[in-house]
């Protein structure tokens, strides 16, 4: 069974249903990301993002990133919102072992 810190599982699920971006901590760095996807993959709580701010060690922003869930600290729901689903590079969603919550389309 997967862990999930509850307030975290919870920030989460608000910010994605809401459309709000987060702010958190991720490996010793600041990130700022739309939230776009939730959910377990290969037995770890997942999520993927579109980080538009912050730091990053991976490459340039804005930019695709996926998270491990027990790695954030320090999450806040930012009052900015996004427009919703962003296309995927490969046009296709990803697929998940369990999908706890997906952003919906745009406004």
């Amino acid at each position: 069974m997967v862990h999930v810190r509850p307030d975290v599982d919870q920030l989460l699920r608000i910010a994605i249903l809401e459309r709000k971006c987060i702010r958190f901590r991720y490996k010793g760095k600041e990130r700022v990301s739309e939230p776009h996807d939730y959910g377990i993959q290969n037995a770890h709580a997942r999520l993927l993002s579109y980080q538009v701010g912050g730091q990053s060690s991976t490459g340039p922003l804005p930019a695709w990133r996926w998270v491990d869930v027990a790695g954030i600290s320090d999450l806040e729901i930012l009052p900015r919102s996004f427009q919703g689903n962003r296309p995927a590079p490969s046009g296709k969603h990803h697929q998940w072992d369990e999908l706890f919550i997906r952003v919906s389309g745009e406004r």
